[in-house]
């Protein structure tokens, strides 16, 4: 069999996967916080003909190889982890990084199981937990006494290790254990401080938000939901207080939009369509030279 008709085959494997990856940047690029896909194709082996010979003393000069190749492959599709745009929401729950961090957040209490995101759109539960769209509590340290009344001082800074990340809460009502005080309002600064002011008259600093980076950003395994996870090439997480350590920036009342480039998608969308219309070429014209063979006997 001709060789070119496997060499189609994996030109048009190759581009389908890559038009998958299109798709689906384009079908997310009014996601919040998306990060887009690239994909990187690289040649597979060639098959050598003739092996390269050098120039022999008082005779014929060196000889180049003769290879043919055997078509192509996906080499990687990478998450290009550059910034969105900033939009701004009014929202308070709204928060966008001006930096390289991540938010964390776990799915249990205690943060155990620990996920990382860019999306800033949190809530609060009955409880006054802050949580996202699906629930994952978001993790921070805590600032409270232990009857549960808020401080009026900065809490201690997040350990490097995250070994003292807890979820947060923004409780609507406090107790001093004489009267019961209710939230009037609330803001989240750039160093992720959150502050309160209650009923009383008084300024709490309820905890702060953590961040995250790792050494091989582009090592995360996306898992659905606007999160990541580590993998066996992320390194260590580090955490961290915002505005610090180059974790970058919170600003409250934004979002970062995805950094979709919808021009770059469809014009890669029409190479890739065209490269894939070669590819059937290539079979479709290996198949009438073999037709044009197996003619030949009659």
């Amino acid at each position: 069999m001709m060789r070119s008709m496997y060499s189609g085959v994996a030109g048009m494997r190759s581009n389908q996967t890559k038009m998958d990856v299109i798709g689906n940047n384009i079908a997310n690029v009014s996601t919040t916080s998306y990060k887009s896909s690239r994909v990187r194709f690289h040649d597979t082996f060639s098959q050598t003909q003739v092996r390269a010979q050098a120039p022999v003393t008082n005779g014929r000069g060196g000889i180049n190889p003769q290879q043919i190749g055997q078509g192509v492959s996906v080499a990687a599709i990478d998450t290009l982890f550059e910034g969105g745009a900033m939009q701004p929401t009014g929202r308070d729950l709204d928060l966008a990084i001006e930096g390289e961090g991540f938010f964390v957040i776990s799915e249990d209490p205690a943060g155990v199981s620990k996920r990382y995101t860019r999306d800033g759109v949190f809530y609060k539960d009955y409880n006054g937990n802050l949580v996202n769209g699906e629930g994952f509590y978001i993790l921070g340290i805590s600032n409270f006494d232990a009857n549960g009344m808020p401080l009026q001082t900065n809490p201690p800074n997040i350990e490097a290790d995250g070994s003292n990340l807890e979820m947060l809460t923004i409780p609507d009502e406090i107790f001093d254990g004489a009267d019961t005080y209710r939230l009037e309002t609330f803001y989240i600064d750039g160093s992720g401080l959150i502050t309160a002011i209650y009923d009383n008259g008084e300024r709490y600093t309820l905890g702060r938000v953590a961040l995250a980076t790792f050494p091989n950003t582009n090592g995360l395994e996306k898992l659905g939901g606007n999160t990541y996870g580590i993998s066996n090439n992320t390194g260590q997480p580090q955490y961290g207080n915002p505005a610090g350590n180059g974790l970058g920036i919170l600003r409250q009342g934004n979002l970062e939009m995805s950094n979709v480039d919808l021009a770059n998608e469809f014009t890669e969308m029409i190479i890739t369509s065209r490269a894939y219309q070669a590819n059937s070429r290539i079979i479709t014209t290996s198949d009438e030279m073999l037709l044009e063979l197996i003619n030949l006997k009659r």
